[in-house]
């Protein structure tokens, strides 16, 4: 799904945030990506989710050369890409149905076209009782697994995460990297960035561990 070949970032003329970075994804598979602050997990994000493109090296997504497509293109791969942030990111005039719907309607789908897939994700993931509120009322964790089943309602190949556990306690945060597990074992391949040790010991997902601008993948 994945491949990276000497792929290397950096900010204008500055100097490389990123550099040599080569490594591989595999389609359905689930890795944390580690480092220290500053060690450029949000660079390497920002790559995968296509909103910046390397300085220098090949980056393939989806069997692809990501460097020749064009804008078009490139907006047509980011629709399979799915991603949760630490700050949560919901719109506070809509509703949790709404935030959660929204990649959908601004795709022009209609309301009864995905109102029962919605619905049923809301419940699965514990907030049907609470789809018609606004966020403003909901706590930090059902916050979090509303932008979670935002990101994953259109059904993206890849899921990425940056810090989604960051804001919440260490018992919530447990339980929501239950809830990514059970979205890999449906099929989706997830990396999640985190730096909190009890998930990393718990969870043994294979990791990409930056440092110094380059990766190791530790198995």
């Amino acid at each position: 799904m994945i491949k990276f070949e000497n792929v290397g970032l950096r900010y204008g003329t500055g100097p490389e945030i990123l550099k040599d970075l080569s490594f591989n994804i595999d389609p359905g598979s689930f890795h944390f990506l580690t480092g220290p602050s500053g060690s450029g997990k949000t660079s390497l994000l920002r790559l995968l989710l296509l909103s910046l493109r390397p300085t220098n090296g090949r980056m393939e997504m989806f069997e692809q050369n990501t460097a020749i497509l064009d804008k078009s293109a490139l907006m047509q791969m980011r629709q399979r890409i799915g991603i949760v942030f630490q700050e949560f990111r919901l719109l506070e005039h809509l509703t949790t149905f709404e935030n959660v719907a929204l990649p959908l309607a601004v795709r022009g789908e209609p309301e009864e076209a995905y109102k029962s897939n919605v619905e049923e994700l809301l419940d699965w993931v514990g907030l049907g009782h609470q789809m018609n509120v606004r966020p403003e009322l909901l706590s930090g964790g059902e916050k979090q697994r509303a932008a979670i089943a935002r990101a994953v309602i259109a059904k993206p190949e890849l899921l990425l995460a940056d810090e989604p556990t960051g804001n919440v306690d260490p018992e919530l945060s447990e339980r929501l990297l239950h809830l990514f597990v059970e979205l890999n074992r449906m099929g989706t391949t997830i990396i999640l960035a985190s730096h909190e040790h009890h998930l990393l010991d718990k969870f043994k997902f294979p990791r990409l561990q930056l440092e110094d601008g380059g990766v190791n993948v530790k198995v």
